[in-house]
């Protein structure tokens, strides 16, 4: 996997200023005297620093945005990224001023004067966040990134701060490698693989193979992939850190490549289609996390994994399947494959598991982003305060979130004159519809709550905590609400 920089935290000394290589970074604020280190820097860039800090110019900057001094004089360093913040700036604002940075970043490393910021340790996590490539497929790739240091007045302190935000990097960067990976090596064999390997971690980890889902009823999942060359598999990832609790279920749709199947897409785009995973992603993502932090809290993590083709053994629309539960779909639209896969991996882990709350994430509709764009996911809950732990958790980690209704009134759209229901029902409420579906599959009155991440799993261009491709969203705020409310 793509590994996080490495972050050294080492006394503030200000003699090695001047033949510092590479990028030099250090914090202001507008009409306020500078540190010590930053001082010592003005003095060697023979007062550049404390003019641009002073200038109209910077003070027209966003907290958390930089400017920039080019070969400085008086300093080895190509550049000086001058970065706007405050001491009582926020959690959220000091990681993006860190991962503006961390977006400057390159081969030739960067020194940073933190000093005695009380944030330093969550500027640190943004730089480490942004600063990600996914060049596993390059042939001639860019050189990697050079050595980050943070001078701070309390290194021990800041470097124990920050340990556990370098495994949460460690593990949203896994999450955005699955994501990033072409269909033909992310087959459904190698993602089950990638994630046994996790088992050197601590994870309890089972694969089931179609026969073992075939036995256990799962026939909308093996629908979905029974167009394949590549076989449909369930894996089940454990952690147990938290005694005899039940345990927090988190399932992910994985659908490695959609095609679409016979309700095949357009060809434009269709390459964007590797990230039908990003669910099941977000899941391993989170597991991943867990273990290297040495959670103490139950979480049982399920992915479905399939991949959508059109051959002549393809489901047609007009099929009809039962699923796990026992519930009969008529499948109107192969497209509309990921709730499918959902419905029996949802049932099997309550039927086995019998967990404190259920949570399913998918890339499942284009309606959630017609409706929220790239900023936000969508959250459906049956639970308000499942809901709102979430929501809180997403806000602390500046993850885009948003609640959508469920109601008994859009539970017509899926009614089948055939079956007990269609597995879409049309173009409006798309995104709730499809929610409404997923509902049925919940046992009873089990909290639970479907995260719609189509429009934030993968985003056309830059973020700021990430490069245009895979985010990553959702394995940080999952993990804060692990930490809040389900750790002992």
């Amino acid at each position: 996997m793509t590994p996080p920089i490495q972050i050294a935290f080492v006394e503030t000394d200000t003699d090695p200023l001047a033949t510092a290589e590479g990028t030099i970074a250090v914090f202001a604020d507008p009409g306020v005297r500078l540190d010590r280190a930053g001082q010592r820097l003005n003095r060697l860039t023979r007062g550049a620093l404390a003019r641009l800090v002073e200038s109209p110019r910077f003070a027209d900057l966003t907290e958390g945005e930089a400017a920039t001094l080019s070969w400085p004089v008086g300093l080895a360093a190509e550049t000086v990224r001058v970065v706007r913040l405050g001491r009582r700036a926020d959690v959220a604002t000091a990681r993006r001023a860190g991962a503006t940075l961390g977006k400057a970043l390159d081969a030739g490393g960067m020194t940073v004067l933190a000093g005695n910021h009380p944030r330093a340790a969550d500027i640190a996590y943004g730089v480490a966040l942004r600063a990600y490539r996914f060049a596993d497929h390059k042939t001639d790739p860019e050189k990697p990134f050079g050595p980050v240091r943070f001078m701070v007045s309390k290194p021990d302190r800041v470097a124990a701060e920050a340990a556990p935000s370098a495994a949460l990097t460690e593990a949203v960067f896994f999450a955005r490698d699955l994501v990033n990976e072409p269909a033909n090596v992310l087959t459904t064999d190698d993602f089950a693989a990638r994630l046994a390997a996790m088992q050197e971690l601590g994870l309890s980890v089972e694969i089931l193979e179609e026969d073992a889902l075939a036995k256990l009823g799962m026939r909308a999942l093996l629908g979905v992939g029974q167009g394949s060359a590549s076989p449909s598999k369930v894996v089940v990832m454990q952690w147990r850190g938290g005694g005899d609790a039940a345990p927090l279920a988190l399932v992910g749709k994985g659908v490695v490549f959609d095609t679409g199947g016979i309700s095949i897409k357009p060809a434009q785009g269709m390459e964007e289609m590797t990230m039908d995973m990003g669910g099941a992603g977000v899941v391993a993502g989170v597991m991943r996390g867990l273990a290297l932090r040495r959670a103490k809290a139950n979480v049982v993590g399920l992915v479905g994994l399939v991949e959508n083709m059109p051959d002549g053994l393809a489901q047609r629309p007009g099929d009809i399947v039962r699923t796990m539960k026992g519930d009969t779909v008529e499948v109107i639209n192969t497209d509309a494959e990921g709730r499918l896969v959902l419905a029996d991996v949802m049932w099997y882990a309550q039927d086995r598991f019998k967990p404190t709350a259920l949570i399913d994430l998918a890339t499942l509709t284009g309606a959630i982003i017609i409706g929220l764009g790239h900023e936000n996911a969508g959250v459906f809950s049956n639970n308000d305060a499942l809901a709102q732990a979430f929501l809180k958790a997403a806000e602390t980690e500046a993850e885009g979130a948003w609640r959508m209704p469920l109601a008994a009134a859009y539970d017509k759209a899926l009614k089948s004159e055939k079956a007990d229901m269609k597995n879409v029902g049309g173009r409006a409420a798309g995104a709730i519809t499809a929610a409404q579906f997923l509902q049925r599959f919940v046992d009873g009155d089990r909290p639970w709550m479907h995260l719609d991440i189509a429009g934030v799993a993968a985003l056309p261009k830059d973020s700021d905590f990430a490069p245009q491709g895979a985010t990553g969203w959702g394995v940080r705020a999952l993990d804060r609400m692990i930490r809040d409310g389900f750790e002992g």
